[in-house]
């Protein structure tokens, strides 16, 4: 499949501005408000809106979005699948607020397919989308009209791509089972670890815990350590993500897990700033880190299989089934799909149907 000329255009030189953008954010701050002042403005209202939605965790989810937007990028993301087919369907998406442009891919998938877009943002992101869309509406005022916004029931649309919680997923099933969907429930990602890492694997492996303080499918957390683990060299990896604990949410979140831990007796690992809890469980909460020891290969990749429809992904050694290096976990590219579910496929199916 080939990309419509003016949304390659777009989406190019939307990846040429964000990159401009974030380098400048990185290296000289003062001057995004002089050269770019509507992103200026964007950033600090989107942290006035959600406090988790820091500049900084901002400027990386726009980072990633700006690697992915080169035009060999997108020629490579599109060359596997066949010209679309039929006419164009009105697809609606009920997005995720967890981390920032956590919905762009569903987005870009509709309108690379041909389809129109209605987007429900979520409460707790309601402008970087639009924004986003806006700007390619700039470059290319031929895109207007391909996707709308509302904060209202989606109505008059042929199919649907929505994410939420477990709760949601349920509510979503019944409200959208006369159409084509896609519905998303809460996944995690787990970290491997053997003991054979070295320093650049371990800090990637804290860039994977840390960001967006961990609010991510794809954020890890939870780790699998060889039994007798020493998790010194772990720590030290982790400190220089100590100043997390000056982001007043992250640190109530530490404090009060702190407290119900120490209350309940549970024992715990405690850097000053990170919990490190043995549990069974694969969803931690903010500002705790699960971890589970195990006694051999065999039995990681048995604790793998058994949770694989809970997992986003899996970073690790080698020897771990389909596992990721360590510090990739939050840079998905074009081709990898949540969930595993190919949403381009998706929707090129439901136009020619």
């Amino acid at each position: 499949m080939r990309l419509n000329s003016h949304m390659q255009k777009a989406l190019t030189a939307l990846g040429a501005e964000i990159r401009e953008v974030t380098a400048l954010q990185d290296n000289a701050p003062e001057a995004l408000a002089v050269d770019f002042p509507e992103w200026d403005q964007l950033l600090r209202q989107v942290a006035v809106e959600n406090p988790w939605f820091t500049p900084a965790e901002v400027t990386e989810a726009l980072k990633q979005w700006g690697d992915c937007l080169y035009p060999d990028a997108l020629e490579s993301w599109m060359q596997s699948y066949p010209e679309p087919e039929g006419k164009p369907r009105k697809v609606g998406l009920v997005m995720a607020g967890n981390i920032p442009l956590v919905g762009f891919h569903d987005l870009l998938s509709v309108l690379v397919t041909g389809n129109h877009a209605m987007v429900r943002c979520a409460s707790n992101d309601r402008r970087l989308l639009p924004f986003l869309w806006q700007r390619l509406c700039r470059y290319q005022p031929e895109l207007e009209g391909l996707a709308g916004f509302t904060e209202g029931r989606l109505e008059a649309f042929d199919a649907v791509i929505a994410t939420g919680s477990n709760n949601t997923a349920r509510y979503f099933e019944y409200y959208f089972r006369d159409k084509p969907h896609i519905i998303r429930k809460n996944r995690n990602s787990i970290g491997v670890l053997d003991g054979e890492e070295n320093p650049e694997a371990l800090a990637g492996l804290a860039a994977d815990v840390f960001r967006y303080f961990g609010m991510g499918c794809r954020s890890i957390s939870k780790l699998m350590v060889p039994e007798g683990y020493d998790f010194d060299p772990l720590f030290q990896a982790f400190y220089p993500h100590r100043t997390l604990l000056e982001h007043p949410k992250y640190a109530n979140n530490y404090d009060y897990n702190k407290a119900v831990y120490l209350m309940s007796g549970a024992p715990m690992l405690d850097n000053g700033f990170l919990l490190l809890k043995e549990d069974s469980g694969l969803g931690s909460p903010i500002g705790t880190l699960f971890y589970e020891p195990y006694a051999s290969r065999e039995q990681v990749q048995r604790r793998l299989a058994e949770n694989q429809a809970q997992l986003q992904c899996v970073a690790g050694p080698q020897w771990v089934a389909g596992a990721i290096p360590f510090g990739t976990t939050q840079k998905p590219g074009l081709s990898d799909y949540a969930d595993g579910v190919d949403t381009v496929e998706f929707l090129l199916r439901i136009r020619a149907n």
